[in-house]
């Protein structure tokens, strides 16, 4: 019996966690980032304020907890990189053409990643730094892995390109799901449109390893 009572106390524990964090992505997609109380997320949980304190340690703990659930870089990390076991060989090419095809989608597809973005532009948080120190630690784990060998000297170059491409797809997501999805004539809210939009990056990727290759690599090819 003692077992059992553990076991369903561990349920309980990790449900009312989970009531914690859904309340958090409601009222973030529903009223925005300023709506973000304590007592205003324990109401919509359904769960005594203090749990808070006891499973996340207070509001930041919550947050930062949240955070890492929704945000789609921070959970490319190091572990999750070695388990897709990507192609050393073409400079991370394929891998970071998928990765960024499928971020295209995720906050397309995510409403409270997009709230993310918008909080993360618009104030100073000691929980969005965090996300985003993350969001580079990981970054740069692939960076080192993969490009910065096979680019060497132009590796500045190939961050500002991706810098630019990610920065682009962000904009066009939050763009198509607030005052209207035409830009530059294409519909980011029909799968034509997106489609067109998938085969941009797939060309500026091609495009980007094909002329950015160090000119005595491209001769011993």
């Amino acid at each position: 019996m003692e077992r059992k009572s553990a076991a369903g106390s561990i349920r309980n524990k990790e449900r009312s966690k989970q009531k914690f964090l859904d309340a958090v992505g409601k009222i973030l997609t529903t009223k925005g980032f300023a709506a973000l109380k304590i007592n205003d997320i324990a109401a919509m949980a359904g769960v005594d304020k203090k749990m808070i304190y006891t499973y996340f340690g207070g509001m930041d703990g919550l947050i930062d907890e949240y955070l890492r659930t929704q945000d789609y870089w921070v959970r490319v990390n190091s572990q999750e990189v070695e388990k897709i076991q990507p192609n050393l060989e073409d400079g991370g090419k394929s891998f970071i053409e998928a990765m960024l095809i499928s971020q295209f989608d995720y906050v397309y597809n995510n409403k409270e990643a997009q709230k993310l973005l918008l909080w993360s532009i618009s104030e100073p948080r000691k929980s969005l730094k965090k996300m985003i120190d993350e969001q580079e630690q990981n970054g740069e784990y692939i960076f080192e892995l993969m490009m910065t060998p096979h680019f060497k000297e132009k590796m500045g170059i190939y961050r500002s390109i991706l810098a630019i491409i990610v920065a682009g797809l962000y904009y066009l997501n939050m763009y198509s799901s607030l005052n209207g999805s035409i830009f530059c004539g294409i519909d980011m809210n029909t799968p034509e449109g997106r489609s067109h939009v998938k085969k941009a990056i797939s060309f500026l990727i091609e495009q980007t390893y094909e002329n950015l290759i160090p000119e005595q690599d491209q001769t011993e090819k």
